[in-house]
């Protein structure tokens, strides 16, 4: 790799110059790239911070081009979509897995679950917005991890619950902040941290068995 960005619109397959001007979307494609390296174990969380902390000040391709001169450049995600629609009625509906997260969710449900898993979910950008139609019985149910952070501010209800378990941790950065919006009349609304098996719990307090 060789850590130089291509200035936007072009199709000659040139390198933009180093003291060339970054645009905001170079910024954001190198924001990408470190938030999948780090997702990848390939920068500690400290580095992370850094290098986002560098990528959003830079002002020429060439500081930018620095921040990932190290990072490979094969294997990248595709870009993440800009809409995803889930529009369901009976029957459950779930994103789960190694799934590409997208910018934006409009999502509709009646008499159904939703799960949007985010456990080992591919995040190339800082924010989700969920914009959600709860009728009767449609439950959304977001599992976290730490580093992703839920904001259900803008969430209306009339009906069902609203519950939200963070999954943080120390020196975790913010990964993807979640802005959930819409109403809910008739569904719950629920995010929480992945549920640990039961050897897992029973590890975990060895010391309060049989009290």
């Amino acid at each position: 790799m060789t850590g130089e960005l291509r200035p936007t619109g072009d199709s000659s397959g040139s390198s933009a110059r180093p003291d060339m001007r970054a645009s905001d979307r170079d910024r954001d494609q190198v924001v990408e790239i470190l938030q999948v390296a780090a997702g990848d174990g390939r920068l500690t969380a400290a580095e992370l911070d850094e290098r986002l902390d560098a990528a959003l000040s830079a002002r020429t391709a060439g500081e930018l081009a620095r921040l990932t001169a190290d990072l490979p450049s094969e294997g990248m995600p595709p870009q993440a979509k800009d809409l995803v629609r889930i529009d369901q009625r009976f029957g459950d509906v779930s994103r789960t897995g190694r799934w590409l997260v997208p910018r934006h969710m409009e999502i509709r449900l009646m008499f159904c679950d939703a799960k949007l898993d985010f456990t080992d979910a591919l995040i190339t950008h800082s924010t989700l917005h969920i914009d959600v139609d709860l009728r009767i019985g449609g439950n959304l149910i977001l599992v976290t991890r730490p580093g992703i952070v839920v904001d259900a501010d803008g969430l209306e209800r009339s009906s069902g619950d609203i519950k939200i378990r963070p999954a943080s941790e120390a020196d975790v950065p913010t990964a993807l902040r979640v802005l959930v919006a819409g109403q809910s009349r008739g569904g719950d609304f629920t995010a929480r941290p992945p549920q640990r098996k039961l050897s897992e719990r029973l590890r975990r307090t060895p010391g309060q068995l049989g009290s």
